[in-house]
Order: structure tokens, then C-alpha cells, then sequence
């Protein structure tokens, strides 16, 4: 609880140094734009809400409630809340889904309140990017109103509610991949026929190389410790399908008439894919709840050869979980940040119209030079508002994204489990593997698509 209270005093700060807009700097900070403080502000309430979820599965956390007298249903000491507060409710998976309920909550109400904001001088634009006190005031009711939701369907329906939403978050960051694969093969071979030829050409063949070689030893440990042979059919066949569509793509990336089409077309952006693809077959087999085709992590590096125990459906399984809540938590901060910064990128990348449109109003098409924060008459700093034109992302779909990221969150801490009305209970995580794997289909096929549209789309301009 402590660590709660610290939490909520750092966002208490943040708040102080960021009340109006545009947002105030410190004279430590580095001179930078409204829109990019404004950005930082949102994620670093994801972040908090993403920590205290964190904080409220821990293990002990439950116990430790309890011995608190009177918090607890049963305890007659604290006047105002006796026999109110469900421990089982406000820790464990329970507390995770109302915390992201909140701030999905939160983030969907602004990409509503954002619709068609064009530039700073929208009004609407200032609640964007100032009065982050009571914005802050505002998440905080919004996640206390949220433990006061009775328990029972509740779960259920959000846990669907995640499902989509992560799987739509998942197709959102592979689109995002794909424009960076070209983005960065695309810039290399300018620099390359702009400069040293033979030093980015060798650039080029060690991280093609380097990405294959991952992806082949990814393949191969795959099949050696999520397989079994007479058992695991279903992880043989998401190999092996993979494998075969990775080799697919890589082939279409250099057939001559895709190469006369699209001449930045090659095997490095392939290779991403091909790698990423080989991340989303492992962090969907992780979530099979057979034990016999989902050993822990631990279990492969110590060589234990003792037979790994079974589980029958339903049951938890806590050696793949820890392993998979791991690396799920990694990708999915790197998500989120992806998706924080996504809207300046993508600016960025002209070569990719299609992510620009997605992500910027035609009004932010021309963006304002950055210029160097100077103190204002009262001597404070302040950021400088370079949306007076034309905003530098949407703001709707940037508040979208990370309604979003707040679902994937919820599913990702929770390992993709259903909580059940008894709290030890879980269902079966079948879906999240399918979800998952549908998801690497899904961005294989979006690649495959960039490389052939110009040519089946004759008549439309690619370049």
C-alpha cells in the first residue's frame, strides 16, 4: 500500500509541474515541444496504472491486506469501511482487470472528446494538452467507481472485451512493423547509393543474415522443447506453418517482377518479419495450458530431466506463467511505447502514406519548425506550442491506441486467464494461443500484401 501511496505522489507531481497548457518545464529540462510533453504525460499514466496493477498481483499482497484490521470483510475497526472491501476483489487478477477497466475507461472517453481536433486552436485541444490535475482526479474516481463493480459477469464480459481489443492492438503494431521494415531497408540503400557503397551494403547482409540466422534457431528450438513426438501436434503444425510462410514471403521479396515494382523491396525487411513471426509461435505456445508441450523456461536452461507434470485443463500452471508474464510485459512496454511515439514517426516515414494517414490529420500534414523554449514574463519555461497550424498526430487515435494498450495490458499480466467466480479458479488460455497465432497469420499476410498490391492494384500509385 505504501508503494500505492508513492506511486500516487509521483503522479501528484507530474501533475504540479504540467497543470496548464501548454505544459511547464523545469529549468533542468531540455527545451521540447507541447505536443511531445503532452504524449509523454498520457503514457506515464498508463505506466502508473500498468505499476499498480503490477503491485496488486504480487505474491502476499492478499495476506498482507489482511492483517490489517477491519480493512477486510470480517473486520470491525476502521470506521466507514467495516465489512466493505473485499480483499479477494482488489488483489490478484480481479484488481488487474478493474484497474485497466479504468483506464480504458479513461483513454476511450478523450479519443471520443478528441474527434476531428485539427489544430491548438480547437478549445478542445486544450483539455488535450493541459489540466493534467484533474485529469489525474479524474482516473482516480473513474478506478475507484471501478472496485465497486460487482463481481460475477463482469469478468466474463471483459475478459471478451480484452480479447478483441488486444488482438485489434496486436494488427495495429504489426502494421507499425511492416512500415518500419520497409522504412529501414529503404533508408540504408539511399544511403548507400548516397555514400559508401560497400559499407552499408555490408550493413544490410550482417543484419539480414543475423535476423535468419535467430529465426532458424528460434525454429529449430521450438520444435526441440514445445514438441514431443508422439504428442504437440497442434505446436508442429504452427511451426511448421510458419516456417513455410516465412519462406514464402522471403521468395516473393526478391522475384524480379516484385523487385521492378517496388526497388527497395529485399530479404531484410523479410527477415524482420520472418524473426517477429518466430516471437509471436513462442509467446503463443506459452500460453498452452498442456505442461507437456509448455515447459518452463526455468526447466530448459537447468536440463531437468524429470518428466514434466500435466495439467488438466483449467489448471494454473505457475512455471510457464512466470515465463511468459516476463516476456509478455517486455513486448508489451515496447508496444506501448511504439504506440506513444508512433504519431511522430510515422511523420517521418513519407515513403508509407497509408500509416501517415492513419495516424495524422490532413491540417498536420505541415509541421511547425522546432523552435527553442524561451522563459516566459513570469520567468518559467515553457513548452512550445508547434500545433497552431496543424496538429503533429490525432489525437483520437493516439487516446485509441492506448485504450487499447490498456486491454493488452489486462490480458498480458493476467495471462490471458479468465478469473473465474472462485479466485484460484482459471479457465483455460486455448484462445490467447489462437489469438496469437492468428495475429502472426495476419501480419505475414500484411507484408505479403505490400509486396504484390502494386502489382495486382495497377492503376494506383505506390511509390
Amino acid at each position: 500500500m505504501g508503494a500505492c501511496m508513492a506511486l500516487c505522489s509521483l503522479a501528484s507531481c507530474a501533475s504540479c509541474l504540467c497543470g496548464s497548457a501548454p505544459c511547464l518545464l523545469s529549468g533542468c529540462c531540455p527545451s521540447t515541444n507541447n505536443s511531445t510533453v503532452t504524449r509523454l504525460v498520457f503514457a506515464f499514466f498508463q505506466l502508473l496504472g500498468t505499476l499498480v496493477s503490477i503491485i496488486m498481483i504480487l505474491p502476499g499482497m492478499e495476506s498482507q491486506l489482511k492483517k490489517i484490521p477491519g480493512f477486510c470483510v470480517g473486520g470491525t475497526s476502521i470506521w466507514g469501511i467495516e465489512n466493505k472491501v473485499n480483499c479477494d476483489i482488489i488483489v490478484g487478477y480481479k484488481s488487474v482487470y478493474r484497474m485497466c477497466f479504468a483506464m480504458a475507461c479513461f483513454f476511450f472517453l478523450f479519443s471520443i472528446l478528441m474527434i476531428r481536433v485539427r489544430s491548438s486552436k480547437d478549445p478542445r485541444a486544450a483539455l488535450q494538452n493541459g489540466f493534467w490535475f484533474f485529469k489525474f482526479l479524474i482516473l482516480v474516481g473513474i478506478t475507484v467507481g471501478a472496485f465497486f463493480i460487482p463481481d460475477g459477469t463482469f469478468n466474463t464480459v471483459w475478459y471478451y472485451f480484452g480479447m478483441v481489443g488486444s488482438f485489434i492492438f496486436i494488427v495495429i503494431q504489426l502494421i507499425l512493423l511492416v512500415d518500419f521494415a520497409h522504412t529501414w531497408n529503404q533508408t540504408w540503400l539511399q544511403k548507400a547509393e548516397d555514400g559508401s557503397r560497400k559499407c552499408w551494403y555490408a550493413a544490410l547482409l550482417f543484419f539480414t543474415i543475423l535476423l535468419y540466422a535467430l529465426s532458424f534457431a528460434a525454429m529449430v528450438l521450438f520444435y526441440v522443447f514445445y514438441t514431443q513426438p508422439d504428442d504437440c501436434t497442434e505446436h508442429k503444425v504452427f511451426i511448421s506453418l510458419n516456417l513455410i510462410f516465412c519462406i514464402i514471403v522471403s521468395v516473393v521479396a526478391i522475384l524480379p517482377k516484385v523487385q521492378e515494382a517496388q526497388p527497395y523491396s529485399g530479404l531484410l525487411q523479410a527477415s524482420l518479419i520472418s524473426l517477429y513471426t518466430m516471437y509471436v509461435t513462442w509467446s503463443a505456445m506459452t500460453n498452452n495450458p498442456d505442461r507437456r508441450c509448455n515447459p518452463s523456461l526455468l526447466s530448459m536452461v537447468s536440463n531437468s530431466s524429470s518428466p514434466a507434470p500435466t495439467s488438466t485443463p483449467g489448471q494454473v500452471c505457475p512455471p510457464a506463467h512466470a515465463s511468459s508474464l516476463h516476456s509478455d510485459a517486455v513486448l508489451q512496454r515496447l508496444h506501448e511505447c511504439n504506440c506513444a511515439s508512433s504519431g511522430p514517426r510515422s511523420i517521418r516515414s513519407s515513403n508509407n502514406s497509408q500509416v501517415n494517414k492513419l495516424m495524422q490529420t490532413e491540417e498536420g500534414t505541415q509541421l511547425a519548425a522546432d523552435v527553442e523554449a524561451v522563459p516566459g514574463e513570469d520567468g518559467v519555461r515553457r513548452a512550445v506550442d508547434n500545433e497552431e497550424d496543424g496538429v503533429t498526430y490525432s489525437y483520437s487515435f493516439f487516446h485509441f491506441c492506448l485504450f487499447l494498450a490498456s486491454l493488452y495490458i489486462m490480458m498480458t499480466l493476467t495471462n490471458w486467464y479468465q478469473p473465474s467466480t472462485s479466485y484460484e479458479a482459471m479457465l483455460s488460455t486455448m484462445p490467447a494461443v489462437w489469438v496469437k497465432i492468428c495475429s502472426s497469420w495476419l501480419g505475414l499476410a500484411l507484408y505479403l500484401w505490400t509486396l504484390v498490391a502494386p502489382l495486382i492494384l495497377t492503376d494506383r500509385d505506390f511509390s
